[in-house]
């Protein structure tokens, strides 16, 4: 089934040298960029990611320190990483909780300036489990009958994903061929930051996700416990996070951050 695209949709995964979105930097992106028309552009490059990649990484992806010691680092690729996606969708597998969030961390810590909340998004990897509770590989045979070859390589794993969604689609009747809906199917929570330690409740408010304060709204809590904003601008929290918290202080204060 073609997909019935408004906005380009850029499918695409990650290969890092851990999964602390923190701590931890891209090695690999690929992506497949979907036209509105149908058309396709394929695009995979390998990222120096400034920092050792440890041999736990390796045995999984399969790209040492030899492999991007001549890449070009994120920084340098992030202007025109950020031009190739201006005004496209994005999806993925499991990328709601991991590649869009480290994205994000990369393109802040690059400072380029990328407002990737105005995007939607779809995870393949939530339609999957919401409807069969499998992973990338078995999702692949499942809905494909095909076997995933080179998995954990970015180059597979994106094209899998790709094929897997318009199987999908093809499969379950009751999902809309429409990237607004896809996007809110594959969505558990409406996230406030990307790696979803702050959520809108139903009244559409921001609440913490996370720690002694969760379910409580963020206005409440730093009104009244002051160090708290302290501790998460201080403490290992994503780049994002903190930006959306601080946006949410000075909305309190009567003033914009931007």
């Amino acid at each position: 089934m073609q997909l019935n695209l408004k906005n380009p949709l850029v499918f695409f995964d990650l290969e890092t040298t851990g999964i602390d979105i923190v701590k931890d930097r891209i090695v690999e992106i690929s992506f497949i960029k979907v036209y509105p028309n149908g058309k396709e552009e394929t695009k995979s490059r390998r990222i120096n990611p400034e920092m050792p990649i440890p041999p736990a990484s390796t045995a999984i992806h399969g790209i040492t320190d030899e492999d991007v010691k001549d890449c070009p680092t994120f920084r340098e690729i992030a202007k025109s990483l950020a031009s190739q996606i201006e005004g496209c969708d994005l999806a993925g597998y499991n990328s709601n909780r991991f590649d869009i969030p480290m994205l994000a961390e990369e393109f802040l810590r690059a400072g380029v300036d990328i407002d990737l909340t105005k995007r939607k998004f779809i995870d393949v990897q939530t339609i999957f489990h919401k409807m069969e509770q499998r992973t990338l590989s078995a999702a692949y045979k499942f809905y494909c009958n095909k076997s995933l070859e080179n998995a954990h390589s970015a180059t597979a794993d994106t094209m899998a994903t790709y094929e897997v969604l318009k199987a999908q689609l093809d499969k379950y009747p009751q999902l809309e061929n429409d990237v607004n809906f896809l996007s809110k199917f594959s969505s558990f929570n409406k996230n406030v930051d990307f790696a979803g330690r702050m959520i809108y409740n139903d009244n559409g408010e921001e609440i913490f996700n996370f720690g002694k304060y969760r379910g409580q709204l963020v206005t409440e809590v730093l009104a009244k416990d002051s160090n708290y904003y302290d501790w998460m601008m201080k403490g290992d929290f994503p780049l994002n996070t903190k930006q959306k918290l601080t946006q949410i202080k000075f909305k309190m204060a009567g003033f914009n951050s931007k």
